[in-house]
């Protein structure tokens, strides 16, 4: 089933201008995912080689679940389903946000193939803000301090991007409390 929304989404004319420089959409979903990160979108290098999370904030994902790269691309009980499928291109601070409407479109198809997960990481405040009940005034720290609110199923965390490092210098209690905490999970997950 998962390869007919595939063949859907490259077909689907919002997509046409990927679709036909040869780019596919950047995504890993599959019947046995217990952990699923719903991040932004893809980098420029991600979509280069079509792999999630192929770069140095993927390392440090891996890191923060504790997992080896074979474990996050080859278990397949690791999913990563973003917001948008392709590299929305770059701004002013970074990367453009993706496409408005296009999770709404995408999300709940391929969440139907993902009937085990058990734990959503979101990654950033795009994935934060569409996923979970909170004000569009609040602040991604405030957010992410209240982890525990919405829980077990989903867990905020900041983008693992080395552009956040200032960010983490500044909050160590992330790395301190947060991230042991996921790791337990994800391994807890991981032997389920």
């Amino acid at each position: 089933m998962s390869d007919a929304i595939k063949q859907a989404i490259m077909a689907d004319e919002q997509n046409k201008v990927y679709t036909e420089r040869g780019i596919g959409p950047v995504y890993q979903v599959g019947p046995d995912v217990r952990i699923l990160i719903i991040g932004q979108a893809p980098g420029a290098k991600v979509e280069q080689t079509g792999i999630p999370f192929n770069d140095k904030s993927g390392d440090r994902l891996r890191e923060w679940m504790g997992v080896t790269a074979d474990e996050f691309y080859h278990s397949g009980k690791i999913g990563n389903l973003p917001l948008d499928f392709y590299f929305p291109g770059k701004g002013k601070n970074g990367d453009l946000p993706p496409r408005k409407d296009f999770a709404t479109k995408w999300h709940p198809k391929l969440l139907a193939e993902m009937p085990k997960v058990a734990l959503v990481i979101l990654v950033g405040a795009y994935a934060q803000h569409y996923y979970l009940p909170i004000k569009k005034t609040e602040s991604m720290t405030a957010v992410i301090k209240r982890y525990e609110t919405f829980g077990p199923k989903y867990l905020p965390i900041v983008h693992p991007s080395p552009r956040n490092n200032i960010w983490l210098r500044k909050n160590p209690w992330f790395e301190a409390e947060i991230v042991p905490k996921l790791q337990e999970r994800v391994r807890e997950l991981m032997m389920d």
